[in-house]
């Protein structure tokens, strides 16, 4: 067990959620973000928000040219596009023997395994929906899967000690000997929200139409594949169903979007990260960290993944001020994925 305080990079939406939740059960936490007025707005209280629960707890908090000192356990909670700009920052904080957590969306785990060996990284899942709002406010839009695990599939003391960290805030977090199980998971069920984000519509709305469904079963099939090629057995969550959409069973996929359709009518947070980065905060997307990986693992594989590519170009064209979000953007994928 160590004892100096576990250290945060990136206080968005994921990172300030676990930081107020570890802070306000005793645990002494760091919390480093870019932004300055988030830092001074946590100093003095960071408002968490919405139907999960609402409170506020003031953080110690420092931008990455202000932080001082070496911290043994550092969660990194930082878009997965600024992955590697992080972890040049963080590494002479990382003291000698620690680790990272890498508590993000896609397969970073493999980016921060190369940069400080595969036995200083713990792999995280985490599915909850949140939302950065303003500095010093997050909303917490709904309870989610999340699971802890080596990446090697084994047991240890710091996944344990993580693991009882993980259920301050969610008590059904999960501690697993497949977690990239879960990550492949995770990168099948987020290349269906990127679909959702180059339409104006919630998730639901824009995954529930008999039209377009062709677009979501083509994508999750394309990742289920290369999971396949990886010798990764992916795990489903709240409603996504690996299996359906690897084997392309219509009916299988059918009910799977049904299921994801009901979890995400049940959120306060209706619109996923992706549309907000495009729609609201006009910045880049973790598209090329997210679906560009895998369009270059299909590559190495010699697998073809033209669904993710055609997503990828689109969204980078939304990016670019070249197309606008809309139905007809989905509506252009139809052709290829029916």
């Amino acid at each position: 067990m160590s004892n100096d305080p576990i250290l945060i990079w990136g206080a968005g939406a994921i990172g300030g959620i676990l930081g107020t939740y570890f802070a306000r059960a005793g645990h002494a936490v760091h919390m480093v973000d870019i932004v300055e007025d988030h830092v001074i707005a946590m100093r003095k209280g960071l408002a968490i928000e919405g139907p999960v629960e609402e409170f506020t707890q003031a953080l110690p908090a420092d931008t990455p040219a202000t932080l001082k000192g070496k911290f043994s356990r550092i969660i990194l909670a930082v878009k997965a596009h600024h992955t590697e700009d992080a972890l040049k920052m963080l590494l002479p904080h990382l003291a000698d023997g620690g680790y990272i957590v890498s508590a993000q969306n896609g397969l970073n785990e493999r980016l921060i395994a190369a940069h400080v060996g595969a036995d200083r990284t713990l792999g995280c899942f985490v599915n909850f929906g949140a939302d950065w709002l303003e500095p010093g406010r997050i909303l917490y839009g709904n309870r989610a899967a999340v699971a802890l695990g080596e990446l090697d599939g084994s047991d240890s003391d710091r996944l344990t000690e993580m693991h009882d960290l993980f259920r301050i805030l969610e008590p059904d977090a999960v501690k697993t000997d497949n977690i990239w199980g879960y990550l492949w998971g995770k990168c099948g069920y987020g290349a269906l929200l990127f679909a959702t984000a180059l339409t104006p519509a919630s998730m639901s709305d824009a995954m529930d139409p008999a039209a377009t469904r062709c677009v979501y079963a083509k994508l999750g099939g394309e990742v289920m594949q290369l999971a396949a090629a990886e010798g990764v057995n992916p795990l489903g969550f709240n409603g996504f169903d690996p299996q359906a959409f690897r084997t392309g069973d219509t009916a299988g996929i059918d009910a799977a979007l049904d299921a994801m359709v009901a979890h995400n009518r049940k959120t306060a947070k209706t619109h996923s990260g992706i549309y907000r980065d495009l729609a609201v905060r006009k910045r880049k997307t973790e598209v090329d960290a997210q679906i560009g990986v895998l369009v270059q693992i299909g590559k190495q594989h010699g697998i073809p993944t033209p669904a993710l590519a055609m997503l990828c170009d689109l969204i980078h064209d939304i990016e670019d001020g070249k197309r606008a979000q809309s139905t007809d953007l989905l509506n252009l994928m139809v052709p290829l994925c029916s």
